[in-house]
């Protein structure tokens, strides 16, 4: 059964994923910083915060549940978190992606950069990341534009994370 699950998460990633991965470079090509800056949902007609349409803490605290149980059955990201304390690895994440999202949450760990110096992750390994992160989301009932919407702020960090 479990295994009937993942092969079903992964073939909707695989679907979902090239429509991800097509607005992903489309927002990268067009250095969309407006995109990424916090204050770019308080500019849309709506109200509501990203925070806020994604489901807030509960929501986020699911999908960083889902993460990392992809995390922990995948062969090409795990090494890199296999020595991660899990409890803060999730706190910091659950942070981040609060405040990232214009949540009430204000992140002051390490940079992105600082993070992942050190760690050598190659496009293949920070895009594979990616699917799992989708993954994680359409498991957590986060719908494509919400989806979408929270890419859009974290796509900037691609490139101070790759490092070939």
């Amino acid at each position: 059964m479990k295994r009937k699950i993942n092969n079903k998460i992964k073939a909707d990633v695989e679907m979902g994923m090239r429509k991800v991965t097509q607005y992903l470079m489309l927002v990268i090509l067009l250095g969309c910083a407006a995109c990424a800056s916090p204050e770019s949902s308080k500019n849309n007609s709506s109200n509501a915060s990203l925070y806020q349409k994604i489901g807030q803490k509960p929501a986020i605290d699911n999908i960083i549940d889902n993460l990392v149980n992809l995390i922990g059955q995948d062969n090409v990201v795990f090494s890199h978190f296999a020595q991660s304390n899990v409890t803060h690895f999730k706190e910091k994440l659950s942070i981040y992606l609060c405040n990232i999202t214009d949540g009430p949450c204000k992140y002051n760990g390490d940079t992105m950069q600082d993070i992942h110096k050190g760690m050598h992750i190659d496009t293949n390994q920070f895009n594979h990341f990616v699917e799992l992160f989708i993954a994680a989301m359409e498991a957590s009932n986060i719908s494509y534009p919400i989806q979408n919407q929270l890419l859009a702020r974290l796509a900037p960090l691609r490139e101070s994370i790759i490092k070939m």
